[in-house]
Formats: C-alpha cells, sequence, structure tokens
C-alpha cells in the first residue's frame, strides 16, 4: 500500500513539472499506442519510456518494485489471448492438444500484453514522482476541478494506507478470537468476505464522516477559495506534453515503417 508515496528525487528535471502537465501527457501518450494493436508501437513505446524515466529521478530498482503487479499482469494477459483467443489465423506454430498457437495469435497476444506496459507505465511514474496535494492543487487551479471533488479524491487516496492498516488489525483482531481458517481454502474464502464487508462498512462511515466535515468547512459553498500553494504551468511543462505526444508518433511511425501497423477501427 505504499505504492501512494513517491519514491523519486523531487529535483529531477521532469520530476518538477506541474502535476497536471505529467498526467496529462500520460494520458495522451495512452491514447496515441490505442490507435494499433500491433507489439512494434507498445515496444517502441516501452523503450522510450524507459529511456526517459531516470529524467523524472526514478531509479530503475524502484520502478521495478512498482512494476511487479504489472509484469504479472502483461504475462497473465499474454497467457490468456494465446489460449482463450478465437482467431486462430495463419502459420501455425505449435500443437498442444487441442490448442493451437499460430502467427496470428502470437502477434495479438504480444501486442496486448505489451500495450498493457507501454500504457501502465507512464501512470506508474507518474504518481512516483508527484505529491496528491500538490496534484488536487493544481487540479483545482490550471483544472478549475470543484474543490469538494479533488480534496475528496485527495482525503480517499490518503486513506489507502489506512484501509490496509485497518485490514490487519481487523484480521489480528479476529485471531485474537480464535477466528482462523487455518488451511481450509472455503474457510479462508468465507474469512476474507466477511474481512472485505466488515471494512467497506468502515470506509462508508469514514467517508460520511468526512463528507460532514467538508460541508462544515464551506467546500460546497461556491465561494471563491484562496490559494495556498500555488501551482505554475510554464513552457516546461507544455514541452513535457509535446513530448509525450512525439513519443506516440515516432512509437505509431515506427509501427507503419516496419509494416505492422494495424489500426484499431
Amino acid at each position: 500500500m505504499r505504492l501512494a508515496e513517491p519514491l523519486a528525487d523531487t529535483d529531477a528535471p521532469l520530476a518538477r513539472r506541474n502535476p497536471t502537465a505529467k498526467v496529462a501527457a500520460g494520458v495522451l501518450l495512452a491514447f496515441a499506442l490505442l490507435a494499433s494493436v500491433d507489439p512494434v508501437a507498445p515496444a517502441v513505446a516501452i523503450g522510450l519510456e524507459l529511456a526517459g524515466t531516470p529524467l523524472f529521478g526514478v531509479r530503475y530498482r524502484v520502478l521495478a518494485r512498482r512494476c511487479w503487479p504489472l509484469l504479472v499482469s502483461a504475462v497473465a494477459v499474454f497467457g490468456f489471448t494465446l489460449v482463450f483467443t478465437t482467431h486462430r489465423a495463419g502459420t501455425a506454430l505449435l500443437h498442444v492438444g487441442p490448442l493451437a498457437v499460430t502467427g496470428d495469435t502470437l502477434v495479438a497476444a504480444a501486442g496486448l500484453a505489451l500495450r498493457l506496459v507501454a500504457v501502465a507505465l507512464p501512470g506508474l511514474v507518474v504518481f512516483a514522482t508527484t505529491d496528491p496535494t500538490d496534484l488536487a492543487d493544481s487540479l483545482i487551479q490550471q483544472v478549475r476541478v470543484p474543490p469538494r471533488f479533488a480534496i475528496g479524491a485527495l482525503a480517499a487516496f490518503r486513506m489507502i494506507p489506512l484501509l490496509a492498516d485497518e485490514w490487519e488489525l481487523l484480521t489480528l483482531a479476529r485471531r485474537a478470537r480464535g477466528i482462523d481458517a487455518g488451511r481450509n481454502p472455503i474457510a479462508r474464502l468465507r474469512l476474507f468476505a466477511s474481512t472485505a464487508f466488515a471494512l467497506l462498512v468502515g470506509a462508508i462511515r469514514r467517508g460520511t464522516r468526512l463528507a460532514t466535515a467538508m460541508d462544515a468547512r464551506g467546500f460546497d459553498t461556491g465561494v471563491p477559495r484562496s490559494v495556498a500553494r500555488p501551482q505554475r504551468f510554464g513552457l516546461a511543462d507544455v514541452a513535457l506534453i509535446a513530448g509525450a505526444l512525439g513519443v506516440g508518433a515516432v512509437a505509431i511511425g515506427a509501427s507503419v515503417v516496419s509494416g505492422a501497423f494495424r489500426p484499431l477501427l
């Protein structure tokens, strides 16, 4: 649950950029990569993204620790696509019982897995280099998001570690009362469901109290609020967004030049 904490060097050139600019760059790059379903474009994009990661002040070791769930998901997508796809055109490469792996199937599976990594990697880097408070301030000042929504989202983001601690507390409390599933998988599933329900009830109560507190502080009055932490949006932020578009253009261009370009629509 420590994924919510920035682990980057805040003095790095791109880590100092406006949070809204970083989010916009990641979103635009993701949309550019969705234009094609081939594996060449996301592979080129991943290479360029990894090359630019040090400019955000994120070490590759730290990025690897954060990316392992993403890599596991990509491998799972690759495997499920190979097994369950209904498109079996192309040259047969492997036959294992009823499973037939063809060239087109392999390309499609690799394209989906690589695209998942290429689209999610900028988001991981952005949240590794962005303080949630700065992001909420930037959304209010640059995007004109209502303060009630931005501060509420910030509070929810800050509560993620609290939910992890509360889950552990509920588990220890039940174990102290002799409620333990042992090695029984059915009992484990029931205990997980009951613990999740208790956590959900606690989260709803905490959210209700938070909403009442925000209303008491006038977050929904519509009166203009002062700014305690100004967020600047300058030419360097525009250059970051343009750079993200350039990465997307290079990736799609490499796909077209290689002849692998397969438009999504």
